[in-house]
């Protein structure tokens, strides 16, 4: 019972990052511009956050930083796509090595090292906080995309976009709004990762908001998936992390086994709603 106990605390806190990484890469997903920058965003809150509560204490301060620090880089991105017409895809990759290359060079200018930071205690209660904060995110997020204005004009950015203009609404405003709310987001689950920790570890991301996009669509893009989606590729993760003392496996392909698991359901989402199309059904 101890055992399941472990396995499943462990699994949550694999899952929290990864949940909000993959619900606020959730909202450019549904106007169809996908924001690849998660993982840069995500590093950089955790950073941040790290820093302020190092300095500070407090834990509020450190997700209020994280969510700010994460903005302005969403911001910054946002401007180079849609004012400056950057390429997306180029913008997005810049921002994952600006976030990466930043938090080593205020690392070393603050803390004088490229390594490990720590602080002595982590904050009380974090868990649970961040679970009460994250389940009512996720109803919160249900409400606004499918019982708001604000949610269908959304949702009719990726297809319908001529309608909206049609209208005398300027899509581009949504899906500006929804690469802001996704670092809303990765700024919260940032700062999970180093308060939960109590150290920040460079790129202590660790590959989460790539993992995040897989997220999206393989909870076919909807509140409830995209939960559903992470706790399974979190359980995964937790599972093979248990297996290291249990099995006589290579520790790489242990390791490895959420992202193979990433990449079979990718293929499994692509490919099974095909099949009946093939088959005449």
């Amino acid at each position: 019972m101890e055992n399941i106990y472990t396995f499943f605390k462990s699994s949550i806190i694999i899952m929290i990052p990864l949940f909000f990484a993959a619900m606020g890469g959730l909202f450019p997903a549904l106007t169809g511009k996908l924001n690849i920058a998660l993982e840069g965003l995500l590093l950089i809150s955790a950073f941040s956050s790290f820093t302020v509560f190092y300095f500070t204490g407090s834990a509020a301060a450190s997700v209020i930083c994280a969510i700010i620090c994460a903005i302005a880089l969403a911001v910054l991105h946002s401007f180079a796509a849609f004012k400056l017409r950057s390429n997306l895809f180029i913008s997005c990759i810049a921002i994952n090595l600006l976030s990466s290359g930043l938090c080593i060079v205020l690392s070393v200018k603050i803390f004088n090292t490229k390594g490990v930071i720590s602080v002595d205690k982590t904050p009380s209660n974090l868990l649970e906080w961040y679970i009460l904060i994250g389940l009512i995110l996720l109803i919160i997020s249900y409400l606004v995309i499918y019982k708001t204005p604000f949610g269908y004009r959304l949702r009719a950015c990726d297809k319908n976009a001529d309608s909206l203009v049609s209208l005398g609404i300027d899509p581009v405003k949504y899906q500006i709004t929804a690469i802001i709310i996704s670092a809303f987001f990765c700024g919260i689950g940032g700062s999970f990762l180093s308060l939960n920790l109590g150290a920040y570890v460079p790129e202590m991301s660790a590959g989460r908001g790539w993992i995040a996009l897989a997220v999206i669509f393989i909870g076919f893009r909807k509140p409830i998936g995209v939960f559903t989606a992470a706790l399974v590729f979190a359980a995964a993760e937790g599972y093979s992390n248990y297996a290291q003392g249990f099995f006589d496996i290579p520790s790489g392909f242990i390791l490895a086994f959420p992202y193979i698991c990433s990449l079979l359901a990718i293929i499994a989402v692509s490919v099974i709603p095909n099949i009946p199309k093939k088959l005449n059904l």
